[in-house]
C-alpha cells in the first residue's frame, strides 16, 4: 500500500509539471548509457516525461531539458558523462536548460562529488532506488529553484505502475527482479542497484498480457540474474502471491509461454551457477522461449573464476553447456567475457580462448577488464598493463570472428523465421529483422511486413548480418 500511495503522489507531481508547461511544446531529450536495464528505466523516464508534457528531440543543443540515465560498470561511461556535461555548460548558461543526472553512477559519492564540484549547474541529481520521484524533483527543480540531490543508499522498494514509452512497438522489456547478490569482484552493480528483489509474478504477468494485447510479439526479461528469481524471497520466508502456479524463474518462463499474442520469449542476464534443471526443461518445453541462450563465461580459468567470485569452474561450466546442448534442440549460445582481470597469466588467458572454440558461442560480448572504485578487483594487487590487456582482446577478438564466420555458413540456404523490425539503418530500400537465435537479417520487401515474423531463405552472409530473401508463398 505504501508503494501505491507513491505513485499517487507522484502522479499529482506529473499534474503540476504538466500544468507549469501547459502551452509551451518544451523538449527533452536523455542519453541513455549501460545495459537493457537502464534502457528499460529510461522508458519509464521518458514515459514521465512526455505525461509532464515534454516532447523528445535527439538534439541534445535544442532540449530544454537534458537527462542522462548512467551506467558505471565501465571508466568509458563517466567520461562520456562529463564530456557531456562540459559540453553543456554554454547551453546551460545561454537558454537555462535543466540538467538532471539519474542512474547507477550516481550511487557513487566519489561521482556525485566531483559533479557538484566541477559542474554545478546540474540541476537534478537521483539515483537507481529514486527514480519513480523524478516528477517530484523535477517539479521542486522548477519551482523552488534550487538543485536537487535525492539518492538513497539503502535497497529501493519495486514501484508498479510508473507511465512507460517504449521504444519499439513490437519489441519490449520487461524488468523481473533488481538488485544482485553474487558481488562478483569486478562488479559495482550490487553496490548501487542493492540486493535482489523480485517482482510479484501478477505484475509481471499482468504487464506481459498488457504488451501482447498492445500487439507486442516479443517480449525479453529482464534482470541482473534471473534464473535466481524469487529464490531470496523463498530462503527470507518472505511472503509472495503465487500466481498462475509462478513460484521460479521456470515456472514463469511456463506461465509466459502461455500469453496469446506474444511469439517470443527471451531472458537477460542467468548466472551459470543458478542454471538448475527445471530452467533447461522450460527452455525446452516452451515453444516462444528463443533457444539463444546468453550464458556470462567472464574467464575461462579456473583460478581467475574464485578470483572474480564467479562461484563455477571451467568444467562445471562446460558441463553445463554439453547438458543444455543435449537437452534443449537447436540451442545458441551468446557469452560475455572479461580479459585482463588482475593477475591473469598468458596461460589463464589460453583456457579462455579454449572454452570459446569449444562452445562455438553464436555471440561473444568481449570486455577489457576496467578497474571500479568501490570493488574488490580495484584493490587487487597485479594489475595488468593496458598494452597486454588489448594484445589478448584482439586475440580473442580475431577467434570470435573466425568462428562467427563459419557459424554463418550454416545459415546459408535454411529458412528461418525473421521479426521484421523495419528498415535497414544502413540501406532504407532493405528491411531488417532477427532471427530466433538473434542474428540480424537484411532483405528486400515491402513495409507492410514490418512487425510481423515472416519466413526467409537465407542467402548470404556477411559476418555481421545475413541477407535473406522471401520465399515464393509471401509474395502470393
Amino acid at each position: 500500500m505504501e508503494t501505491a500511495r507513491e505513485i499517487k503522489k507522484q502522479e499529482q507531481y506529473i499534474e503540476k509539471v504538466q500544468e507549469i508547461n501547459r502551452g509551451k511544446k518544451l523538449k527533452y531529450n536523455i542519453l541513455t548509457m549501460g545495459c537493457q536495464l537502464n534502457e528499460n528505466d529510461s522508458e519509464k523516464l521518458c514515459g514521465m516525461l512526455e505525461k509532464m508534457g515534454y516532447i523528445k528531440t535527439e538534439d541534445f543543443k535544442n532540449a530544454d531539458l537534458n537527462l542522462f540515465n548512467t551506467c558505471c560498470v565501465r571508466e568509458n561511461a563517466e567520461d562520456k558523462l562529463f564530456g557531456k556535461l562540459g559540453e553543456l555548460k554554454r547551453i546551460k548558461e545561454e537558454k537555462g536548460t535543466i540538467v538532471a543526472i539519474g542512474g547507477c553512477m550516481m550511487q557513487e559519492k566519489h561521482i556525485t562529488d566531483k559533479i557538484k564540484e566541477s559542474y554545478p549547474f546540474v540541476d537534478i541529481i537521483f539515483g537507481t532506488h529514486t527514480l519513480h520521484k523524478f516528477p517530484e524533483d523535477l517539479y521542486k527543480a522548477l519551482v523552488e529553484k534550487r538543485k536537487q540531490e535525492d539518492i538513497l543508499d539503502i535497497d529501493g522498494e519495486i514501484y508498479e505502475g510508473l507511465p512507460i514509452k517504449r521504444n519499439s512497438n513490437i519489441k519490449a522489456s520487461v524488468t523481473i527482479m533488481n538488485g544482485c547478490n553474487n558481488f562478483c569482484t569486478y562488479c559495482i552493480v550490487p553496490y548501487v542497484r542493492g540486493r535482489e528483489r523480485s517482482r510479484e509474478p501478477r505484475e509481471i504477468i499482468k504487464e506481459v498480457k498488457e504488451l501482447a494485447k498492445q500487439g507486442y510479439k516479443e517480449i525479453t526479461l529482464l534482470g541482473q540474474n534471473v534464473n535466481s528469481y524469487l529464490r531470496v524471497e523463498k530462503e527470507k520466508g518472505k511472503k509472495f502471491e503465487e500466481y498462475q502456479g509462478v513460484n521460479s524463474f521456470a515456472t514463469l518462463l511456463k506461465a509466459i509461454n502461455k500469453i496469446e499474442g506474444i511469439e517470443r520469449i527471451r531472458f537477460v542476464s542467468p548466472h551459470p551457477k543458478d542454471f538448475t534443471d527445471d530452467v533447461i526443461d522450460a527452455i525446452a518445453e516452451s515453444d516462444k522461449v528463443c533457444k539463444l541462450i546468453h550464458l556470462p563465461l567472464q574467464s575461462g580459468n579456473t583460478k581467475v573464476l574464485k578470483e572474480m567470485n564467479r562461484k563455477y569452474t571451467k568444467e562445471q561450466y562446460l558441463n553445463l553447456v554439453e547438458k543444455m546442448k543435449t537437452k534443449i534442440p537447436n540451442l545458441t549460445l551468446s557469452t560475455d567475457i572479461i580479459v585482463g582481470f588482475p593477475g591473469e597469466t598468458d596461460e589463464e588467458f589460453e583456457d579462455t580462448l579454449d572454452v570459446v572454440k569449444r562452445v562455438k558461442f553464436e555471440q561473444v560480448y568481449m570486455f577489457i577488464y576496467s578497474r571500479r572504485v568501490g570493488t574488490p578487483g580495484d584493490k587487487m594487487e597485479n594489475q595488468i598493463p593496458e598494452d597486454i590487456k588489448h594484445k589478448r582482446f584482439n586475440k580473442l577478438k580475431e577467434l570470435v570472428e573466425s568462428q562467427i564466420e563459419e557459424n554463418n555458413q550454416k545459415y546459408i540456404g535454411t529458412v528461418q523465421k525473421v521479426l521484421v523490425e523495419g528498415t535497414s539503418k544502413n540501406n532504407e530500400n532493405m528491411l531488417t529483422g532477427r532471427t530466433d537465435s538473434n542474428k540480424v537479417v537484411i532483405f528486400e520487401g515491402d513495409t507492410s511486413l514490418i512487425n510481423k515474423i515472416i519466413d526467409l531463405e537465407i542467402v548470404s552472409e556477411h559476418i555481421w548480418y545475413l541477407k535473406g530473401k522471401i520465399l515464393n508463398k509471401e509474395c502470393e
